[in-house]
């Protein structure tokens, strides 16, 4: 459809309209009305009119709002310009004002006395029967998507509340919500490839987040000993049903607390979630339920790497075993590895997606984790913990890196790595040591992917189904003009 194929001449849209109900309001006040029934009471409403059929000297709509749906009644007799109304075409914005009365059918609906356009359509919009069929389209078109596709409405809707409970629940446990810094002099916070921008004024570049963990530890020892984020994060990595280049995370610091600490908020706050949203502990996904109640299962990383792979393993087993193991398990390996991260290689490739049931993996290798505290009774673990949900990882977090000289001694480490070619290695983060200088009491972190999250309480397999608007590659065909900058 062009401009051509309808005629808008004389059409100006008004500047404000003044909706006094919804679908969902109307429907709510008026439950048990007889068929055949006129209330009297006249209301007014806008939305997208999103089926339309003429019978003779009678039209009748569907107009559609935020809350919901509600039918239009037109008479010929009573609608003003009824001509121009049966010509509407399916997704225009209109306002209608009306009386609320059930049909002969017993329809709840607002009879036209009186509409407005309010702003039309010119491309063809999809009815509620046949949707958008190409996923492709429903990411790129979200503004459509979210009239035509009741679920994606549902998921965002959910998102929303999953964001404010989360909030509610972290402040009524005394965490403050901040904010820190998009822009980073330095990546760090994550093993992550970043994104790189420049600041003109300035002369530098800048890094986007991969994670907001080193300010928030910062203001711990700035005395605020209970802090969280909802963060906008950046990872220049791949895309997948569960990688996106931009994403959320919920970040929490505590201090005085362990690794111990984090776990039980985790599985509460999950749980919490859960029970609000669905009315259950118990979610369902990919066909099968899952049961998020307290307590999680908890258990070590070499313990369950054992478990899968049929043999004993851990940090201590010698490196030629584990390259063995790696090998017999199609794990691709670099000659670089130590034991920590060809363990952590073969619990990712053999055990990780085998995890449905929520189960903390905890002691991880120091070799892969270069901001844990290490672990109170081997000093080659940490104590960190991941919790794995239906074979995903949902959150990671652990007893914080306190002791300066060792963190620059780890950041140098990964320093090294990177130079040696891992473009996810971290770098040394001098600002950060001298924090650590004043003092870092003993505190506990996590992190918490949200897109994950709102995935599994909303049953979604694809992260792309709630974030709404996924990265996507270039769409063939459609030039979209990119300024020089």
């Amino acid at each position: 459809m062009t401009d051509e194929d309808r005629s808008l001449d004389g059409w100006e849209q008004p500047y404000t309209y003044e909706p006094s109900s919804t679908a969902a309001s109307i429907a709510a006040a008026h439950p048990d009305l007889e068929p055949g029934t006129e209330t009297g009471e006249q209301v007014t409403v806008a939305g997208r009119l999103m089926l339309r059929r003429v019978q003779g000297k009678l039209a009748f709509g569907t107009l559609a709002d935020r809350s919901g749906r509600i039918q239009l009644f037109a008479p010929s007799t009573s609608t003003p310009d009824f001509a121009s109304f049966c010509e509407l075409h399916l997704g225009d914005w209109i306002g209608v004002r009306g009386e609320v009365m059930t049909t002969r059918r017993g329809e709840l609906s607002v009879r036209v006395d009186d509409w407005t356009l309010l702003a039309p359509t010119r491309r063809p919009f999809p009815d509620k029967w046949h949707g958008i069929s190409d996923p492709d389209t429903r990411f790129r078109q979200r503004y459509v998507d979210l009239w035509v596709t009741a679920e994606a409405r549902r998921t965002f809707e959910l998102r929303s509340r999953a964001l404010s409970l989360a909030r509610r629940f972290m402040e009524q446990r005394g965490y403050l919500e901040v904010e820190t810094p998009v822009f980073h002099p330095v990546p760090g916070g994550a093993l992550a490839a970043p994104f790189v921008t420049h600041h003109n004024a300035l002369d530098v570049d800048l890094y986007l987040r991969i994670a907001p963990e080193l300010y928030l530890k910062r203001l711990v020892v700035g005395g605020f000993d209970k802090v969280f984020e909802v963060a906008r994060v950046f990872r220049n990595e791949g895309m997948s049903n569960r990688h996106n280049p931009e994403f959320t995370m919920l970040e929490a610091y505590e201090a005085y607390g362990d690794y111990h600490t984090h776990m039980a908020l985790t599985e509460e706050l999950v749980a919490h979630l859960a029970t609000e949203l669905t009315g259950s502990t118990t979610v369902r996904f990919d066909d099968r339920d899952v049961d998020l109640a307290p307590p999680w299962r908890r258990a070590s990383l070499a313990e369950l790497t054992s478990e899968q792979v049929g043999e004993a393993v851990s940090v201590h087993t010698p490196v030629e075993q584990l390259r063995e193991l790696c090998v017999r398990h199609g794990v691709a390996i670099l000659d670089s590895y130590g034991p920590g991260k060809l363990l952590l290689e073969l619990y990712e490739k053999s055990t990780e997606a085998t995890l449905w049931d929520p189960t903390f993996v905890v002691d991880y290798p120091a070799e892969v984790s270069p901001l844990s505290r290490r672990h109170r009774e081997d000093p080659d673990l940490v104590e960190r913990f991941e919790a794995i949900v239906v074979g995903r990882e949902l959150c990671n977090g652990f007893s914080e890196l306190t002791d300066p000289d060792d963190q620059r001694a780890r950041f140098e480490e990964q320093a090294a790595q990177k130079a040696a070619g891992d473009a996810e290695a971290m770098v040394v983060d001098s600002d950060y040591l001298r924090a650590l200088e004043y003092g870092l009491p003993p505190t506990v972190g996590l992190g918490i992917g949200v897109d994950r999250l709102v995935q599994l309480l909303s049953g979604t397999s694809s992260i792309r189904d709630v974030v709404l608007f996924p990265t996507l590659r270039p769409e063939a065909g459609f030039e979209q003009d990119r300024p020089d900058v």
